[in-house]
This record gives C-alpha cells, structure tokens and sequence, in this order.
C-alpha cells in the first residue's frame, strides 16, 4: 500500500458510511413520497376550505385522499406505515372538527402531536437515551449498542434529539399563536407551508451529525458470528470425543 492509498481508503469508507446513513434516513423518515402523504390531505382541505368555507366537504375530501394513499401503498405491496400515520391524523382532525364545529379544530390534533413529540425528544435528551437514537437505531442494526458502548454515535444522537426538539418547538411557537389569532385560512395555509421546510432542516441536521460519528455497531452481525462461534466449538468439541458432528452417541 503505497502513502496515498490510505487517505483513498478513508475517503471512501467515510463517503459510504455517508451513503448508508443517507439511505437509512430516507427509510425511516418516508422519503419523499412520506412527505407528499404528510402534506397533501393538509393541503386539500385547506384548498377546499378557502374556495368553498364548507368544513364537511373539505373535512371528507382530507380524509377520502388519505385512506386512498393507503390503498395505493397496499396495491404497490409497499410499507403502508407512514401512510397509515396519515390517516388516524387526518380521521383525528376530522373527528375533533366536526365534534367542535370548528374547521380550525382539524389542525389541532396535529398541533399538539407536534408539541407532544418536541418535549419527548428533549426529555428523552435529557434523561439519556435521546429519541433519535431509539427510532434509527434498528435501522443501522444497532439497536442499543449506542448507548453503552458506542459514546460517540450516543453523543450524535443527543445532538439529533436537540436539534428536532428545538425546531418543534419554534414551529409550535408560530402555529399556535395563529390558532388563537388567524382564521382557518390563513392558519391552514402557514401551516401547509410549516410542514416539509422544518421536516427537512431536521433530517439534513441528523444526517450531518451522524456522518461525523462513529460508525454504528451492528448487533445482528455480532449475534450471528456468536451463533456461528458456538457451532464451530460443539462442532470441535464433538470431533474430539468421536461424535458425529451431529451431536448423536453411536449405539
């Protein structure tokens, strides 16, 4: 190996552990079909809402468009998780709008799921096993290996966990205001646009604090190369009392 083949070594396997990271972002975040699903029942009772001012029609519109997102997935064999996240939002919205009949009641459900999972990702933080880390962590096969034997990629995570929770709750800090101050209009339409902006500013923080940590330990291998380990003992173990490596006594 000649002086300049490490640095291109190092390079590459930090450009991959980027692209792993990368991609097990994408995968656990939706991508961008998850924030086309996310947005667009929001966006068309809005839409309906401001054309028409007539909360069933916009509330049954929000609601038809998120179970046909499902149907889709569920065509395609796709992963329907995200989804099916949708849909209870949107049936929550729908079910409190018409309960009050108040169309702005649609987004409050969403409001305080927002405000709910700001303080668990800075409680978490706080208390030492950041939320971050709990939802990625059997993405990178890592499960909890983070948190004890991992102290970089924990720090990381802690990071992560800040970084969502601070900006949830600026987010909430505008929306709130304009549930109390805006009409629904005006209310629907910040937050339509307060919906992918944040979502990715957070993402590109995560994905920018884990590229500069270490890599993740992965478990799975661990538990298998065990596994293999102790077969390859009893295997030898076997050999040497004179036992078929099936484990049988000869009668």
């Amino acid at each position: 190996m000649t002086s300049l083949d490490k640095p291109t070594e190092d390079t590459q396997a930090k450009d991959d552990a980027r692209a792993v990271t990368e991609a097990a972002l994408f995968e656990a975040f939706g991508g961008v079909r998850g924030m086309v699903e996310t947005v667009l029942p929001g966006l068309l009772f809005v839409t309906i809402f401001t054309i028409n001012k007539d909360l069933h029609w916009s509330a049954i519109a929000a609601l038809a468009v998120s179970v046909a997102l499902v149907v889709v997935r569920l065509v395609m064999r796709d992963t329907v998780k995200h989804a099916f996240s949708g849909v209870f939002g949107v049936a929550f919205g729908v079910v409190f709008a018409m309960m009050t009949g108040n169309a702005k009641d649609f987004y409050l459900p969403g409001m305080l799921y927002t405000l709910g999972l700001a303080l668990a990702y800075i409680i978490t933080t706080l208390c030492g096993v950041p939320l971050i880390g709990l939802i990625l962590g059997p993405v990178f096969k890592e499960n909890l290996s983070w948190r004890t034997r991992n102290p970089g990629r924990k720090k990381a995570y802690a990071k992560a966990s800040w970084a969502w929770g601070l900006i949830l709750l600026a987010k909430c800090a505008i929306l709130f205001p304009l549930y109390w101050w805006a009409n629904t209009a005006q209310l629907g339409w910040v937050l339509v646009a307060l919906k992918i902006p944040p979502f990715l500013l957070a993402v590109w923080l995560t994905w920018v604090f884990l590229a500069k940590a270490p890599a993740p330990i992965d478990v799975f291998a661990e538990m298998e190369a065990e596994e293999k380990a102790e077969e390859e003992r009893k295997a030898a173990l076997a050999a040497e009392s004179g036992e078929p490596t099936g484990g049988r006594h000869r009668r």
